[in-house]
């Protein structure tokens, strides 16, 4: 076979695996934004909620001592893919959430509120507007130095839905019903990108990345 047809050939099976140019993919152009942490949560023990703090200390590890703490955490219902159990890079060491997203949850649940220790939250969010919509490799960089990266949202669970219930005597509906009432309104999950100390009340910017959808 000739170097031309070879390249030709190989010219025909690269344009067949790219997808179509003409449609190029919808962009978003990168946004810088601002917001604070006016309340810090961290587990006490073993348990699934958490207490209030005037600080956290987080180190490459996230929160030593805390619950979902680690360089390294077990593949649970979330990790399909994965066998229960395998060790992975945990990118779940922080949970934050927000003061409107919680109560949109607890006006669709029809209850007075859902505190933020109830379902583990570790930075209780001001600031950023519809803040589980930010998206993954989103910077939050706090006044004090710590910066976090976002992972993604965190989709909710029974486990989180049984400890609002528990707070709520007669309503056995809300575990499986917070699931749904809390979907895109349950906060976000991230690691720690760079260590240090949060206070209470910290500003920090949100350096939102350029966005795009990538079709087939």
């Amino acid at each position: 076979m000739s170097s031309k047809a070879m390249g030709q050939e190989t010219l025909d099976l690269g344009e067949t695996m790219l997808p179509d140019r003409s449609a190029p993919p919808e962009r978003k152009r990168a946004l810088r934004l601002t917001g604070s942490a006016t309340a810090l949560y961290r587990t006490s023990g073993s348990g699934f909620e958490t207490s209030q703090v005037p600080a956290l200390e987080l180190g490459f590890d996230g929160l030593a001592g805390d619950r979902h703490g680690g360089l390294t955490r077990r593949a649970g219902g979330r990790e399909p893919w994965y066998k229960r159990g395998t060790e992975i890079r945990n990118e779940r060491q922080v949970s934050l959430l927000s003061a409107e997203e919680l109560g949109e949850t607890a006006e669709i649940l029809g209850i007075d509120e859902i505190r933020p220790e109830w379902v583990g939250a570790n930075l209780l969010i001001a600031g950023i507007a519809r803040l589980t919509f930010l998206p993954p490799r989103t910077l939050l960089m706090f006044e004090g130095g710590v910066t976090l990266k976002i992972d993604g949202d965190n989709a909710p669970c029974r486990a989180a839905g049984h400890a609002v219930a528990r707070h709520y005597a007669g309503r056995a509906d809300i575990p499986f019903a917070y699931v749904r009432a809390a979907k895109h309104r349950r906060g976000l999950v991230g690691w720690v990108e760079k260590p240090g100390r949060i206070e209470a009340g910290e500003a920090f910017e949100a350096r939102v990345p350029e966005q795009w959808i990538y079709g087939s």
